[in-house]
């Protein structure tokens, strides 16, 4: 893995696991300009990265990520709409880089999300946060929307929930954002490692090629015409049928003995 230093995030890696961990709990890892060109890089970076299967998402301090900075937000003011237009790409840029990820990233939640922290959890592949977490949509309480992460968003929320939540930027607790969608699980903090350990494992023991392909099919389902997805799906199942991981996964399930990449 890169040994690049980052002054925003801070990044480990353990076996073929890393963790990226946002590091601004002083402003409650609000989002910057520095804060999103280094995370964006570093899941470009980690996404390419062969000893790499794995990525968890987590933060330090009381939040999360409580969206965009608000001294970054007051530097706005005076921007131009192309400036404004330039900042927004750079946050489209992030988001997507997430979620295009060829590697599945874990969100491990253990603090409060706003805004944009929130467009954060939903571009995870697997989100769990702990009980007593503070979570909302809070842009139209500063006169502006909730734009760039509601592709997003709509990933993992029914768009009846993202209309009253959006309007509203409502405050919503961990067990309703399982509810919703936006959270996998909700489990008490001591049991936190054994749930992200449980996913490690299941994920382990998924091909690792196979697994950027579904994340693959899913993207475009979203976009592709269904008669020009349906070819696709033919294609896909037939090429990776006669690949090398392919025939590997049913020679250890008709062998009964654990995949290559599973030992």
């Amino acid at each position: 893995m890169d040994c690049m230093k980052y002054t925003t995030l801070e990044v480990s890696q353990k076996e073929d696991i890393a963790t990226i961990t946002l590091n601004r709990p002083d402003v409650h890892n609000a989002m910057n300009e520095q804060f999103i060109q280094e995370l964006t890089r570093c899941v470009h970076d980690l996404g390419r990265d062969n000893s790499i299967r794995i990525i968890i998402l987590t933060g330090n301090g009381s939040s999360f990520c409580a969206g965009a900075d608000l001294n970054w937000m007051k530097s706005m003011i005076t921007y131009s709409k192309e400036e404004n237009i330039k900042d927004s790409n750079l946050i489209l840029e992030l988001y997507n880089t997430l979620y295009t990820c060829p590697k599945p990233i874990i969100g491990k939640i253990t603090g409060h999300a706003f805004g944009g922290g929130v467009g954060l959890i939903a571009v995870c592949d697997i989100a769990i946060g702990v009980p007593g977490l503070k979570f909302a949509f809070s842009e139209t309480k500063l006169g502006i929307i909730p734009s760039i992460i509601s592709t997003f968003v709509a990933l993992r929320l029914s768009q009846a929930d993202m209309r009253r939540l959006f309007i509203t930027g409502e405050r919503f607790d961990s067990e309703y954002a399982q509810k919703i969608g936006l959270l996998d699980y909700v489990v008490p903090l001591e049991e936190l490692e054994s749930k992200i350990q449980f996913y490690v494992d299941q994920l382990r023991f998924s091909g690792p090629k196979t697994v950027n392909e579904v994340k693959h099919l899913l993207q475009n389902m979203r976009t592709m015409p269904i008669e020009k997805y349906k070819q696709f799906t033919v294609e896909k199942i037939s090429e990776l049928r006669v690949s090398p991981e392919g025939q590997e996964g049913i020679s250890a399930f008709l062998e009964k003995r654990k995949p290559k990449w599973g030992n």
